[in-house]
Formats: structure tokens, sequence, C-alpha cells
């Protein structure tokens, strides 16, 4: 029996609370705004896709349309990184593995879902996370079907931290090329810095 693609579950609810006013997830990057963006290469992956979206943030739901995604609003978005882990995986069709994606990780490649998604097919039990060059733990995150019930119990602005320590067992780490599994990009500084390495 064939192993359903996973869905991707883009987390796009924060605050951008230390950008002092402006919007990471609106920044230009590639010509689009970086949420756009991020949606875009999870499509080109060839995987569902669900952005998980605070209420107060319009522009970030304008900026994603056109594009077939499915936008699930976090009513709870003040809470932390789980609020919006448990609205997407609520939102997810029934029986798919979950790639939870980062919406401020510019580097990350459609060829690295894609990749994902190749490496679950093969070990469906899996928890595949992504890794920069050199073994840093990163994002995305793919958890399989059956821990879809903890996830949507996860409570506060730690993530999965528990639940990856707990099932370390099934942990399988992914290495993704350079750094871009871990460079998330929090503050004007971070993104000006970024830019200027990048030639961006």
């Amino acid at each position: 029996m064939a192993v359903p693609a996973p869905v991707v579950i883009l987390l796009a609810a924060g605050a951008s609370s230390r950008m002092r006013g402006a919007d990471k997830l609106l920044e230009p990057v590639a010509g689009g705004p970086l949420i756009a963006v991020q949606a875009g290469k999870a499509l080109r992956a060839g995987l569902e896709v669900i952005v998980t979206l605070a209420p107060d943030r319009p522009a970030r739901e304008a900026a994603l349309r056109g594009l077939p995604v499915r936008i699930v609003h976090v009513e709870r978005a003040a809470e932390g990184i789980a609020a919006s882990i448990r609205a997407g995986v609520a939102a997810a069709p029934e029986g798919a593995a979950v790639m939870i994606l980062l919406a401020d990780l510019p580097d990350i490649e459609a060829s690295d879902l894609r990749h994902l998604a190749d490496l679950h097919r093969a070990d469906p039990a899996a928890i595949l996370r992504a890794t920069a060059e050199g073994g840093r733990p990163g994002h995305p995150i793919l958890f399989p079907a059956d821990l879809r019930g903890d996830l949507c119990r996860l409570q506060g602005d730690v993530g999965a931290r528990d639940l990856l320590r707990r099932e370390g067992g099934r942990l399988r780490l992914v290495p993704l090329a350079g750094s871009r599994a871990v460079t998330d990009l929090d503050t004007p500084e971070d993104w000006a810095h970024w830019r200027r390495d990048g030639d961006k």
C-alpha cells in the first residue's frame, strides 16, 4: 500500500516581535514576500500546504492570494508555536504525516522538502529532522501520522521539543546543504546580514 505524501504545515502566525514594527514574513525574497515564496517552494515540491495565520495579519493572507494553499486561522496565536502546530495538524487530511516548516527559513529549497518526503515514503515510521551540514538540528521536521495526536496536545511556546525527546529512538537527522535548515531571520540586523552575505 502506497504511503500518503506528507502535508506541509507552514507556521506563519508569529508576531515578528523582534522586527521593530516590520513584518519579516512580508520581506521581499526572490521577487515576492517571504511567506508566499515559502508556500511556493512547498507547492513545487508537490505537497499539499496548510498555512497557519493569526487573524490580525491580513497582509500575510493577502500575500498568499492566488496560491492553492489552505489557510487556517489560529485564534490563540499569542500562546506560542504550539497553538499554530495544533491548528495546522487538526486541519491536515486524516492519516497523513505532517511536515512542520517555519516560514522564516528563506534558504530552504523545494528540493529539500521533496527529499524529506521521499525519505518518509521509504521509512514512514521515522521522525525526520533537517539539520545544517554540520549536524545542528533545524527545520523542517516531519512527524509520522501516528504522532498527530501528540502534536495536537502541545502547549506553550516550546514546540515539539519534549515529544522529540520522548520519541528519540525514531528520530532520523537529515543534513541539508550549508546552513539553510537553521537560517531563521528574526531581526532587521539578521535580514541585513543575510542579504549582504548572499548578495540578495
